[in-house]
């Protein structure tokens, strides 16, 4: 099989932040990539080497620990959130310091998040729109891409950011949809509803191994399915799904006396993200392209790059 773009020896790929979202890249790549995962925590280390990959403990909040990445690996995923307060992304900034010191590294995959483009009123928002992030959160993922695009730019390598919206699977910790249906968690009544995006786990794992091979320097990528629902529809169609009780409806007012701060923010912006660049680009063909498909679990058969096997 001819690989496009890169090698056909094995090359090896760095995964920063190898959760839920980097074991299932780390499936689809294993065994044409030699894996490495970085690591601050000593207790996941049998995890990640029974998964398949070589663990590195190392800190993002450490620059001590880092000092020997750049010259390890050919290619960066890096999936781990930024840091946690602020509006500058510490954390990435580290990583990229760290990089540099080698030159090695001629690609990086970034999951960013789609709320760098702040709220833009149901509008449909493809990747040339500017940013207008608005929550500190949005502010630290924004200087996390201008980090990387810079060391992209500074060493000549191919940067690929992907802004990604809400991840979801049945069989994914923390993005399993029915939980918050079972807590009865409340959503905006329709009249002040937003449009909010998805991508099935599996998905966003498919489409960061698509920008490993394909992705264009410097290039962004809306990650998102072919769904454009507003919030308080996508939890009714979960809930009719699976048979359970549709989520209360409640108003602006009544949601800021009873939401948390960071769920409020996800409800103070709405947006529809075009995808196009994901398919022509990247030739990614969704496996799951709609909300309906990914709960159910109704995969059309095959589902790949076009042109090439995932």
């Amino acid at each position: 099989m001819t690989l496009p773009i890169c090698s056909q020896r094995r090359r090896q790929l760095l995964i920063i932040g190898c959760g839920d979202i980097g074991l299932r890249v780390l499936r689809l790549v294993h065994p044409r990539w030699h894996v490495l995962a970085l690591t601050s925590s000593p207790a996941r280390i049998g995890e990640l080497r029974a998964a398949g990959a070589a663990a590195l403990r190392g800190d993002l909040d450490d620059a001590a620990t880092l000092g020997r990445l750049g010259g390890l690996c050919d290619a960066v995923l890096h999936l781990a959130p930024p840091s946690v307060d602020g509006v500058v992304d510490a954390r990435t900034r580290r990583l990229v310091h760290a990089l540099a010191r080698s030159g090695r590294v001629q690609r990086i995959v970034y999951a960013s998040t789609s709320g760098v483009y702040g709220d833009c009123a149901g509008a449909r928002v493809p990747e040339t729109r500017p940013i207008a992030p608005a929550s500190a959160r949005a502010q630290r993922r924004a200087d996390a891409e201008a980090t990387l695009r810079w060391y992209g730019r500074r060493a000549g390598a191919c940067v690929s950011i992907l802004r990604v919206p809400g991840i979801y699977a049945l069989d994914r910790a923390g993005g399993d949809p029915r939980e918050r249906l079972r807590r009865a968690t409340p959503v905006l009544q329709a009249q002040d509803d937003v449009y909010t995006g998805h991508i099935h786990a599996d998905d966003l794992a498919r489409a960061c191994v698509a920008a490993l091979y394909r992705g264009r320097p410097q290039r962004v990528f809306n990650v998102v399915d072919d769904s454009e629902l507003r919030m308080g529809e996508y939890f009714d169609l979960v809930a009719d799904l699976h048979g359970l009780p549709r989520p209360p409806r409640i108003d602006r007012q009544a949601a800021m006396r009873q939401l948390s701060p960071v769920q409020l923010s996800f409800m103070n912006e709405s947006r529809r993200l075009a995808n196009q660049r994901l398919r022509s680009e990247l030739g990614l063909r969704l496996r799951y392209p709609t909300v309906a498909t990914g709960l159910l679990g109704t995969a059309p058969a095959a589902g790949g790059f076009s042109g090439g096997a995932a």
